[in-house]
């Protein structure tokens, strides 16, 4: 039982935080010695959603001007499961062509792996913000966009380490990524209206056909 917990803190809190304030050892050691884990990485993908659930439900009424009636749990699902393997697709595609180093699976964990500072940080705010006054609520929203600039920080830091990349070859990587998602999107839009158009114009015909018999 000792061993099992100890390997979790290891695997979910010490390694993670190595990352963050460690980059260059620690990606090192998550691409060369394997020390990435894709399960610990798809559990802070399923917990990020899980926070945007819960925020969107129980944030400080301070702050959350949300109506909970209008909550889908599937749909914010759905919106993180999408976004992320917009992601890690296009940067796959885009550093394939610029002889990047890292593997499609490598992409997917550095990305749920970078989740880690609004996981831990997101979760105990949310709760402390039920009990924040008007004039505290800044510390909240400070500590929360902390939080994703440090997950931005470690998702580039983390990019640009498996691919072997330097500074500018990562900026121009992300650009790149960021387009190629957006030209996926739109061809994603353009298909499902095309996909509707067609059942729509067989639904007319049937019912053309019905009422003709």
């Amino acid at each position: 039982m000792k061993d099992k917990l100890k390997l979790f803190v290891e695997n979910y809190l010490s390694f993670p935080k190595y990352l963050l304030s460690h980059p260059f050892d620690g990606f090192d050691e998550f691409k060369v010695e394997k020390k990435g884990k894709m399960h610990v990485a798809l559990v802070f993908i399923a917990l990020f959603a899980l926070l945007r659930i819960l925020t969107f439900q129980f944030e400080g009424v301070l702050i959350n001007n949300r109506n909970p009636l209008d909550l889908n749990n599937l749909q914010e699902i759905f919106v993180v499961a999408l976004l992320i393997m917009l992601f890690v697709t296009a940067n796959w595609s885009v550093t394939t062509l610029m002889e990047g180093k890292g593997k499609f699976k490598e992409i997917l964990m550095v990305t749920g792996y970078a989740l880690f500072p609004i996981i831990i940080i997101g979760f105990p705010a949310l709760l402390i913000s039920n009990f924040l006054t008007l004039e505290e609520m800044p510390f909240y929203t400070l500590a929360i966009s902390i939080s994703y600039v440090m997950a931005a920080w470690m998702l580039f830091m983390g990019i640009l380490n498996i691919h072997q990349y330097g500074l500018f070859k990562t900026l121009a990587a992300f650009l790149l990524t960021i387009v190629s998602m957006l030209v996926m999107m739109f061809l994603g839009l353009l298909f499902f209206d095309l996909i509707q158009q067609f059942i729509s114009f067989v639904s007319a015909i049937l019912e053309e056909l019905g009422l003709r018999r």
